[in-house]
């Protein structure tokens, strides 16, 4: 079995290292590929270095950008199964080993191994989708409500592990490297779900995940996490849209989250410069870029 392991990172340096470190003890990988999303931290000096990774360097496309080009690079190289991540979850020494067993289950075509935030649990993976109710999440059935110690059936999981089979690949295709960054993940695992694969959550396996933005205040973390918000709007709008069985889910779920955005703006920008009333404009674009499919990035 050919198992090749996809990283993509952006100028986080020390975190890549970890990484490759945890990768480089998980056997059998047959390579690790590395997409450096044109980090300029000295990522790309460090990997010009290392003698056993294989390394794309190309402009800051993003996450779905990153996993495009990386699966795409696997699956041309004959993986079976690639292993994709990114740069801030460390697998622990076994963690491949625990998810191989399941590899033999003629249905599973994506696996997700457990991962952990300072030794507690992590999840944001989910065991059933609602594509009918638009005043409740898409996210249904979500696993950290949940004592789950035996491999789970889910309908999504993140670009945080995700081991897929190449069957899967051939059939669904690769990541849509337009969305840039959030719901990459949950589209792909969509479209898995769609084609009648099943996705397992393996919770032996285990992967270690980094803890951001911990110690900062409410403006701190909003400031430096603005500019991923309208990406977060639009492409969850998008996939309303898309997968939307009616025109409420496609329409009016997205819409209403977009008025939370724009009400938090509203309170907020008179006090604050974490937003600002130009923001207001910027969401409402979010929005309406999603409902109408108009991806890329911004």
């Amino acid at each position: 079995m050919k198992i090749i392991a996809v990283v993509v990172t952006y100028n986080r340096r020390e975190l890549l290292k970890r990484n490759i470190g945890c990768l480089r003890q998980n056997t059998p990988l047959h390579s690790i590929v590395v997409v450096n999303n044109g980090s300029t931290d000295g990522t790309k000096e460090w990997l010009d270095e290392q003698t056993d990774l294989r390394v794309i360097h190309q402009e800051n496309v993003g996450g779905s950008g990153g996993f495009y080009t990386g699966i795409r690079y696997a699956f041309q190289e004959g993986a079976d199964w690639i292993w994709c991540m990114d740069d801030d979850v460390f697998p622990r020494p076994d963690c491949l080993e625990h998810l191989l067993p399941y590899t033999a289950r003629p249905d599973a075509g994506i696996l997700a191994p457990r991962r952990l935030m300072e030794g507690k649990i992590f999840t944001n993976d989910f065991r059933q989708v609602n594509l009918t109710n638009p005043f409740a999440s898409m996210y249904q059935d979500k696993l950290k409500k949940q004592v789950v110690n035996a491999p789970t059936e889910i309908c999504g999981t993140a670009f945080e592990g995700l081991f897929i089979r190449r069957e899967a690949v051939e059939k669904i295709g690769l990541p849509n490297k337009e969305l840039f960054i959030f719901c990459d993940d949950t589209d792909y695992c969509l479209r898995a779900v769609l084609a009648g694969y099943k996705i397992w959550y393996i919770p032996d396996a285990l992967m270690d995940k980094e803890k951001f933005f911990s110690n900062d205040t409410w403006k701190e973390r909003n400031r430096k996490k603005k500019w991923k918000r309208f990406y977060q709007v639009r492409n969850a709008a998008y996939l309303n849209h898309r997968y939307g069985r009616n025109w409420a889910v496609k329409y009016l779920r997205s819409f209403n989250a977009v008025l939370g955005y724009m009400l938090t703006v509203l309170l907020t920008a008179p006090f604050t410069d974490a937003y600002r009333f130009s923001d207001l404009a910027k969401f409402w674009k979010a929005y309406t870029d999603g409902v109408n499919e108009r991806l890329g990035k911004y």
